[in-house]
């Protein structure tokens, strides 16, 4: 293989301008492709293969009205007074006034929960509770739930603040409270730090540019091929926000591992489009293999089974394979381009000595450390992601999709009426044959004797018959509103949801099925799948990875390290994010919540691809030191020296990229940007650094071998470029085989002929 990309790497610098005008070309078709055609993002959420969608399937086909509510926003306005909601009438009544006055509200939706209470006693308490000091007002607007703009949300708010005063609180929850401001400000951050980065990596501005340009040149073109897919098949808005975060890191990554590389090699002098070839046929190796292993973590997403996370792998497989892509040829193209200018201007307060021999730089320092004594080094780094790991044992997952801003609303619903208003449950029942009476009069009944449900004396059912004044009559289908009593992300909410389905044995002697759906049903569903496909997602991407690494590596003491590390690296995170976000530990979180139920596997396909990106890109320079005749130590301390530097550069870009999520008003939103930097950390710089190393020092050459019989049955990749060092290759140039000191033992270490090994 190292001889196809060595080839493709000099054909690139010497054609570049054929080669960017292609890229060029990709884009403006694309992009014109986009203007003709402006495909749609899908906005609905599906989830088949659950109740919950089943029950939603039923309520679109057979209650199209209450569906059509479904699908657009109902916002919750709930007000307390100390002294009572009955002292500040007249401030209630131009609340609701102004409450109308909404784009495209439903003015009739909008009642003083006050009249209400006193033209309908029966009806007080769902509407005022908390003896008398909270109530609640309902705003329905005709809307697409997924189109609310943060504009209209804004607007509720302005009312909402123009009436909070004389002792009365007013807050709001849900509908358009979910609204969230569209994402870039984290995006342009990321994009910031990592140039800083790659300027004190490279000391150089223009080198520093490379992989920004590549970067954003890779995502630009993906995300337009993302949306032409929408033109024929429905993908979601939501699944585009994965996609784009992991495009700029893999695009990044992937750039300055080739461009440091082409550096190191345009050092030893002779023909510049000969040092691309053998950065594209060295570090372009390892960027194949380590996007294979990314795109294995994002595809195998398929196996959970949801549309939407199943698009974000797809869609992230197609970010990473032009990351690949634009890394072999487009980043070549632009060296040539660059010509001499490359590594220029220089910035004079930034060291950029190429890495040799002579000069021992703070990784080579740390690696003759660790490798002279490797347990202390080992063991501290066990101990860190031991001790972060430990609030693991408190884990709690679930699916509270609460925003900040919405917590205040919350709880004063929990106060005043239960936790679970928030949240109904929409039962729906069909009978193919026969009307829905008997079977709907026996789920009430049933429901009733249920725990954990609030108001059980209201619970009546609605059917689908065609008489507007009595739909119940000749009706096939049923509908129930239940309301819990505990949240919609509790497990007592989950228990009752599955509760009722419990009935439907009960249901079915009456020749009709039941279904539990809403959004509190749909997100209990969306749980237990993801919680049901973790461990078969792990098997599947942590098998096939390293089937991958032991050809790569031909070793099986690399990949079980590797591996092994990543589990200790992904313990330490759930156990630290844990702590924080649910916990409440070091008090940096006011809105505590669990753990999104799709944050673990989220994190391990993430995390597991670039844990390997830095493990292919650091231990592969070790062992091509070591297969041209390197001791195993000096093969170390030689993969720090070439390695190290541009291995914590993209680590660092990485984190940054993540943590600026992190600056989100959102604890959801914080959440999942501090679970990826931190798990970035740990993997680089404890298990990748620290840990893999220090094993390896300890294994010595056992670590680099493979079993007969498996030796034979393994393709042989040529990833340390064995082929791109044969003179032959390279007619009119001497290519030196490296040579490191024997830094683990204090004597020169003399180099071993190509193949020796």
């Amino acid at each position: 293989m190292s001889s196809i990309l060595f080839r493709l790497g000099r054909f690139s610098f010497r054609k570049k301008w054929w080669v960017l005008a292609a890229w060029v070309a990709a884009l403006a078709i694309a992009a014109t492709a986009v203007g003709a055609l402006q495909p749609k993002f899908a906005q609905d959420f599906d989830l088949p293969g659950t109740d919950g969608g089943a029950a939603m399937s039923l309520l679109e086909s057979n209650f199209p009205a209450q569906n059509q509510q479904q699908s657009e926003p109902s916002t919750i306005v709930v007000m307390e007074a100390k002294d009572g909601l009955a002292n500040h009438s007249q401030e209630i009544q131009s609340l609701v006034a102004d409450l109308k006055t909404l784009d495209e509200v439903v003015p009739e939706s909008v009642m003083d929960p006050l009249a209400i209470a006193a033209a309908r006693p029966e009806m007080a308490s769902a509407v005022v509770g908390d003896n008398g000091k909270v109530g609640l007002i309902t705003v329905h607007q005709k809307i697409n739930l997924m189109d609310v703009t943060t504009e209209q949300k804004q607007q509720l708010l302005d009312v909402l603040a123009a009436h909070r005063s004389n002792g009365l609180q007013v807050e709001a929850t849900s509908g358009v409270m979910q609204a969230q401001e569209q994402g870039g400000t984290a995006e342009l951050l990321g994009f910031a730090i990592a140039f800083v980065i790659m300027i004190v990596a490279f000391g150089a501005l223009i080198a520093a540019f490379i992989p920004l340009v590549t970067g954003i040149v890779g995502v630009g073109l993906t995300m337009m091929l993302v949306t032409l897919s929408a033109e024929v098949l429905s993908i979601n808005q939501a699944a585009t926000a994965i996609i784009t975060m992991l495009g700029i890191a893999v695009s990044i990554d992937y750039a300055l591992f080739i461009v440091s590389r082409y550096r190191s090699e345009a050092a030893r002098g002779g023909d510049p489009a000969d040092a691309a070839g053998r950065a594209a046929g060295t570090a372009g190796s390892a960027v194949v293999f380590a996007g294979l292993t990314v795109i294995i973590a994002v595809v195998a997403l398929t196996v959970i089974g949801i549309p939407i996370i199943t698009q974000m792998g797809l869609g992230a497989a197609i970010a990473i394979l032009i990351a690949v892509l634009a890394a072999l040829t487009f980043i070549p193209a632009l060296l040539g381009a660059s010509g001499r200018f490359a590594f220029s201007p220089r910035i004079p307060w930034i060291k950029h000595a190429e890495p040799s021999a002579d000069v021992d730089t703070l990784g080579v320092k740390f690696g003759r450390t660790l490798v002279k004594r490797p347990i202390p080094f080992v063991l501290g780094g066990l101990a860190i992601l031991i001790a972060a790991a430990i609030p693991i044992s408190g884990m709690q997952i679930g699916m509270d999709t609460v925003t900040d801003d919405q917590v205040a609303g919350q709880k004063l619903i929990a106060q005043g009426f239960g936790e679970g208003v928030a949240g109904p449950l929409v039962v729906v029942m069909h009978a193919d044959h026969g009307t829905i009476d008997a079977a709907a009069n026996t789920a009430v009944q049933k429901i009733k004797a249920l725990p954990g449900v609030a108001a059980p004396e209201t619970l009546a059912w609605m059917g689908n018959g065609a008489d507007a004044k009595n739909p119940n009559a000749n009706a096939d289908s049923a509908m129930i509103i239940v309301t819990p009593t505990s949240s919609p992300s509790s497990s007592q909410t989950h228990d009752l949801v599955e509760a009722i389905r419990g009935t439907s044995d009960a249901i079915a002697a009456k020749g009709a099925v039941i279904h539990v759906g809403g959004q509190t049903a749909i997100m209990s569903d969306l749980s237990a799948k993801l919680d049901s496909a973790l461990i078969p997602y792990l098997i599947v991407v942590v098998g096939l990875a390293f089937l991958i690494m032991i050809g790569v590596f031909r070793s099986l003491w690399v990949p079980l390290i590797g591996t092994l590390g990543f589990i200790f690296s992904m313990l330490a995170t759930f156990g630290l994010t844990t702590a924080i976000f649910t916990d409440g530990a070091f008090g940096l979180i006011d809105h505590t919540k669990p753990l999104l139920a799709f944050l673990p596997i989220f994190l391990i396909g993430v995390v597991f691809g670039l844990a390997m990106d830095y493990q292919v890109f650091l231990v592969t320079r070790m062992r091509e030191e070591f297969m041209h005749g390197m001791s195993a130590k000096d093969a170390i301390v030689a993969g720090y020296r070439y390695g190290a530097r541009v291995v914590t550069s993209a680590a660092i870009i990485m984190i940054s990229v993540f943590a600026a999520f992190m600056l989100a008003p959102d604890t959801t939103a914080k959440m999942m940007g501090f679970a990826l930097a931190i798990a970035v950390f740990f993997d680089a710089f404890l298990v990748r650094m620290v840990i893999v190393p220090g094993i390896l020092s300890l294994l010595g050459e056992r670590a680099w071998g493979l079993p007969r019989w498996l030796d034979k049955l393994v393709i042989n990749f040529d990833i340390e470029g064995e082929k791109v060092r044969n003179n032959g290759l390279l007619p009119g140039i001497e290519v030196p085989v490296d040579v490191d000191r024997g830094d683990a033992g204090g004597n020169d270490a003399a180099p071993a002929p190509s193949g020796a090994r």
